[in-house]
């Protein structure tokens, strides 16, 4: 399996596996104890990792976010917390969320041997969110299976950052990236973009054209193993993210 082959298989598990602790209900839970909604905890739990930045400057880290649902979400989580506080929450969550759902995954050691290198071969450059969040060191006594979260919100944002600077390329608004996804209109509603939407035909294609751009920027870090490794590591993350997707929600 080549590096670009093993980008592109992994990215549907990577995306669901590294993005779930923020939509889990137990992480929602806690950001209402902060006086923070689910929505500018959807916000703030990816952008606070910038620090005490403008709004303008969370929304064009983001990229898929509409500027005002933001601005919305991102002022009145500060009001109530300082980014830095937002930030450390987040990736304690990330860390429960971990042991809630990663835990019981019995090889979740090799999940962390094949991923860790990696994440630390990856090229930041023009990813904000990932060099940001990857500048936040895990805990020293954190759990296996914490780490093992932390390092696959890692490759979600590291993926997220490659898609977003591919779909750019294509000539691709981020209202059209999403647009042109699975949700289509209602992706483009729940991630603040209001209509009228420009007809969805033309822009499958781009889309279709930038995810094999994007895949190329993931393969680089891919690089560093083996093509068994690679082809391990894409097993290992499809049956973790079957698992998570099957398990019973974690009572609080």
């Amino acid at each position: 399996m080549t590096p670009e082959q093993a980008a592109g298989a992994a990215r549907p598990s990577v995306l669901q596996l590294g993005g779930a602790f923020i939509e889990c209900p137990r992480t929602l839970r806690r950001a209402r104890q902060m006086g923070i909604s689910g929505w500018a905890f959807f916000v703030t739990g990816r952008g606070a990792v910038l620090g005490d930045v403008r709004t303008e400057t969370v929304a064009a880290a983001i990229g898929i976010l509409a500027p005002d649902a933001v601005a919305d979400g991102w002022e009145s989580a500060v009001r109530v917390a300082s980014p830095c506080q937002v930030a450390e929450v987040a990736r304690a969550e990330c860390c429960r969320w971990g042991i809630d759902y990663l835990a019981g995954f019995p090889p979740v050691g090799r999940l962390i041997e094949l991923v860790e290198p990696v994440v630390a071969a990856a090229d930041v450059t023009g990813m904000p969110l990932f060099a940001a969040w990857r500048g936040m060191p895990v805990p020293a006594d954190a759990a296996p299976a914490s780490r093992a979260a932390v390092l696959l919100h890692l490759l979600f944002e590291y993926y997220s950052g490659a898609s977003l600077m591919a779909a750019r390329a294509a000539g691709m608004s981020p209202m059209e990236i999403i647009l042109a996804g699975p949700e289509g209109e209602s992706g483009a509603v729940a991630y603040g973009w209001s209509p009228p939407y420009p007809p969805v035909g033309p822009l499958v294609r781009r889309r279709l054209w930038a995810e094999s751009v994007g895949d190329r920027i993931v393969a680089q870090a891919f690089g560093v193993l083996t093509a068994a490794q690679r082809s391990e590591l894409v097993n290992l993350l499809g049956t973790a993210s079957t698992g998570v997707r099957m398990a019973p929600p974690v009572p609080d």
